[in-house]
C-alpha cells in the first residue's frame, strides 16, 4: 500500500535525479484553456476548448494552404538595408541581424508558388516575428514581386497580413510600400486576376490602410485584431469610450470592412472556394 502513502519523510529523490518538464508540452490560452502543443498543432493550431486561434507564420499557413506542403518559394534571399543609418536602442542593421538568426527569416514576408487543391496559387504571408510583421522595403518589393509573378502566369494572388504596420527604421522607404503595393494590386485587377486578402491577428497600421483591405474579397480569422491606430489612440483623439469589441474582426465585419469571418480549419476550401466563384468555374 506504500505506493499511494508516503512512509518517509521528507523529498527523497537527489537534486541530480530531478527531471524538468520540457518546455512547449503544453499552450495556455488566454482564456486559460491548456491543451498539449501537438494536439493545438493537429487543430490548425486553434484550441478546441475555446477556439482561440494562436498566432502563426508563413511556415504553418503554408502548410495549411499548399496541396502536401509543396510550394516554390520566390525571391527568398531579398534581405533589408540601413539607408538611413537608424539607431534608437541599438542600430537597426543589428536588429536586422538579431530578427534574422532568431526567426531564421529574411523578413517579415515570404512567397510561395503551389498548388492548393489542385489548381495553381501564389501567396504572400507575413511573419509577425520578424520585427512585428513591421512593412519595409523589402516586404512591399516582395508583394509587389509576387503580385507580378500573378500576372505573368494568370494565377490568383492570395495575400495573409500579420503586422504592426510600417516599419518606422526606414520612414519614407517604409510608406512608399503602401501606394506601391495598392498600384500593383491595380494591375492585378486590371488584368481581371482574383486577389483574396486575409487578415490575421494583428493587422494594423499601414498595412490595413493598404493591401489588406483591397481584395475583391477580404477574410479574417475570428477574434483577429484588425484596425490602423490602436485603440488607445483612437480613445484619445476622439475624446469618446469605444465599443466593446471594437477592432476585432467580428466588429469590423459587422461594419462592412470584412466580407467573412473563416475558421482556420476551413481556409483552404473556403478560400478556393471564392477564387471557383469569382472566376466562375467548377466548384472544387
Amino acid at each position: 500500500m506504500a505506493w499511494f502513502k508516503r512512509t518517509e519523510k521528507g523529498i527523497q529523490t537527489a537534486t541530480e535525479d530531478k527531471k524538468d518538464v520540457p518546455k512547449g508540452l503544453w499552450y495556455k490560452s488566454p482564456t486559460g484553456k491548456i491543451i498539449d502543443t501537438d494536439e493545438l498543432a493537429r487543430n490548425f493550431y486553434v484550441s478546441p476548448e475555446d477556439g482561440y486561434h494562436v498566432r502563426i507564420g508563413s511556415k504553418e499557413y503554408f502548410e495549411i494552404l499548399f496541396d502536401n506542403n509543396e510550394f516554390k518559394e520566390l525571391d527568398k534571399n531579398i534581405t533589408s538595408k540601413d539607408p538611413l543609418k537608424f539607431v534608437d536602442t541599438k542600430k537597426y542593421s543589428d536588429r536586422l541581424n538579431d530578427a534574422m538568426e532568431k526567426t531564421k527569416l529574411k523578413d517579415a514576408v515570404r512567397t510561395g508558388v503551389g498548388k492548393s487543391k489542385g489548381k495553381d496559387l501564389v501567396i504572400c504571408c507575413m511573419d509577425f516575428a520578424f520585427i512585428g510583421g513591421s512593412m519595409g522595403a523589402v516586404v512591399g518589393e516582395k508583394i509587389a514581386r509576387g503580385i507580378d509573378h500573378s500576372i505573368k502566369n494568370n494565377i490568383p494572388f492570395v495575400m495573409i497580413s500579420k503586422s504592426g504596420g510600417a516599419r518606422m527604421m526606414e520612414a519614407a522607404y517604409s510608406l512608399m510600400q503602401l501606394a506601391k503595393t495598392s498600384a500593383k494590386l491595380a494591375q492585378l485587377a486590371d488584368a481581371k486576376i482574383p486577389y483574396i486578402s486575409l487578415c490575421t491577428d494583428p493587422t494594423t497600421g499601414g498595412t490595413t490602410a493598404s493591401y489588406a483591405m483591397l481584395g475583391d474579397v477580404n477574410i479574417s480569422e475570428p477574434g483577429a485584431l484588425i484596425g490602423f491606430a490602436g485603440p488607445r489612440v483612437v480613445k484619445d483623439t476622439t475624446g469618446k469610450e469605444l465599443p466593446e469589441g471594437f477592432q476585432t474582426a467580428e466588429f469590423v465585419m459587422e461594419h462592412g470592412f470584412l466580407d467573412f469571418i473563416t475558421p482556420r480549419k476551413e481556409l483552404k476550401d473556403k478560400i478556393n472556394l471564392y477564387l471557383d466563384l469569382i472566376l466562375n468555374q467548377d466548384i472544387r
